[in-house]
């Protein structure tokens, strides 16, 4: 749902959305029912979309899952796709965990990394996940800039790194993220260009924002292809002021000296429409 109103309704894009859970509501609840698609039950969806013969995409964009069959299955269909339309962008979020720990199965760390990574074209894992994808610690801007250059020889041409624990310039109240885009010129050579860009932190936990992240920078990369400093600034700007405006409303909501609740703490979609459409660029981008 997520996906159909932001780039089908506002931003243009004509979505073919199918929800690999079924949830009353998001995780951040203390209680939520429902189910979880199989890679068999995907299986059969794309089956029926190729039977119409409507199985031509420009665009795959894929987030959470659990299951490694169901990933291998995500893999499956997007080399079937990308043989019928080469310049299908395949962008993954390869959401593995944070800080430290996994909060999925260890088993698709392989998956993501010999399998997944390999097909896509624009990925965003944060320090974590890039960490566990290369086998390589960040502790500097150049281990970040390393890091993305050995993601980029595993195959995506874009890579964002969305969050870090490295210092930021701007003080300790910001979070520190980090891009990179190979681009092909005309002489059939390659140009690298990276960026870092610092955001403000925000004392809250949010549900959903990895989602939003990564539509938004399929949406402005598909606007900006060769200008990943523009794609960053507007996508990092969304963000900005989709969290600001949730994080406001939730704080009136819940009253002085209260900690806001799940469903206080929402995103702010439809409120936040005219700053999706045109982003006013509150984060500037560096670049490297």
């Amino acid at each position: 749902m997520l996906l159909i109103v932001l780039l089908q309704r506002v931003l243009g894009f004509e979505v073919d959305s199918i929800n690999s859970v079924q949830f009353s509501n998001h995780t951040g609840y203390s209680h939520w029912k429902g189910q979880v698609l199989t890679a068999d039950e995907l299986h059969v969806l794309y089956e029926g979309i190729k039977l119409n013969n409507v199985n031509h995409y420009d665009y795959v964009l894929t987030g959470y899952t659990r299951d490694t069959s169901f990933l291998e299955m995500v893999v499956d269909i997007v080399q079937e796709l990308k043989r019928a339309n080469p310049n299908l962008v395949y962008v993954c979020d390869p959401v593995l965990g944070d800080h430290g720990s996994m909060y999925v199965p260890q088993n698709l760390h392989p998956v993501y990394k010999n399998k997944v990574v390999p097909v896509a074209d624009i990925i965003t894992p944060n320090q974590f996940e890039a960490e566990l994808l290369t086998g390589k610690n960040i502790s500097t801007e150049k281990d970040a800039v390393e890091v993305m250059d050995l993601l980029h020889k595993m195959g995506p041409d874009t890579v964002v790194i969305t969050s870090s624990d490295l210092p930021p310039r701007l003080g300790d109240r910001f979070l520190v993220s980090f891009g990179s885009q190979r681009i092909l010129m005309p002489d059939g050579t390659r140009k690298t260009q990276r960026i870092r860009i610092e955001v403000p932190k925000v004392d809250a936990v949010f549900v959903g924002t990895g989602d939003l992240f990564a539509a938004m920078l399929l949406a402005w990369t598909h606007h900006y292809p060769t200008d990943l400093k523009t794609a960053c600034e507007k996508t990092f700007s969304v963000m900005h002021h989709v969290i600001q405006r949730t994080i406001s409303y939730a704080h009136e909501m819940a009253g002085p000296g209260r900690r806001p609740s799940p469903s206080q703490l929402e995103l702010r979609m439809v409120q936040s429409k005219a700053d999706i459409e045109d982003p006013a660029i509150v984060m500037e981008a560096t670049v490297l």
